[in-house]
């Protein structure tokens, strides 16, 4: 099989995950404000938000992550080991990677809780959590463009660089709606 089709599938695939994981945690930021709504509004909206998040997580997102990672695995197969061994870019995106999976679980996880209502957190903490794939997906897509031009301290640089604006950003947001409140 030819590794352009493997390449598709795994655009396809991690395109479908970061979307996923997107949308999941935006419905996390409107679960915890939909709580501070009266009922019965609180109670109508949590158990919609409920549904949504374990059918995003279920059937968006772990589908994708696996996707991506077999295609992506596939690839590496067919490259080879010796490959893989020349590509230090390679590992950093292999790292970012695990983490992010690491982050997909975790999400996971609050799909669980909320489901149990023991949720902890603010909307203006999971808008910031929102943020943590833009993160990812900027390291990986520049680590994957740039190959071996970008070293894992540059793409560290600009990813914390990105970060600090983004988070900014979610505080600028953030002042801007308490602001249109009073």
């Amino acid at each position: 099989m030819s590794i352009l089709l493997f390449k598709a599938i795994h655009v396809i695939g991690f395109v479908a995950w970061f979307a996923g994981l997107f949308y999941l945690v935006r419905i996390f930021v409107y679960h915890v404000e939909a709580l501070e709504k009266p009922e019965p509004d609180a109670s109508i909206l949590t158990s919609q938000f409920m549904i949504m998040e374990r059918r995003v997580y279920k059937i968006i997102c772990n589908p994708a992550m696996i996707i991506t990672w077999l295609a992506g695995l596939a690839m590496i197969h067919m490259y080879g080991l010796d490959w893989l061994k020349e590509n230090s870019w390679m590992h950093t995106k292999l790292l970012l990677l695990t983490i992010l999976t690491g982050y997909h679980h975790w999400c996971g996880s609050k799909v669980k809780k909320f489901a149990k209502d023991q949720i902890k957190g603010s909307g203006d903490q999971m808008r910031l959590i929102n943020e943590i794939p833009t993160l990812f997906l900027f390291a990986i897509v520049f680590l994957a463009t740039y190959r071996d031009l970008l070293t894992a301290g540059k793409i560290f640089v600009g990813v914390l660089a990105l970060g600090i604006v983004l988070f900014l950003a979610v505080r600028m947001y953030k002042n801007m709606r308490m602001n249109s409140k009073n």
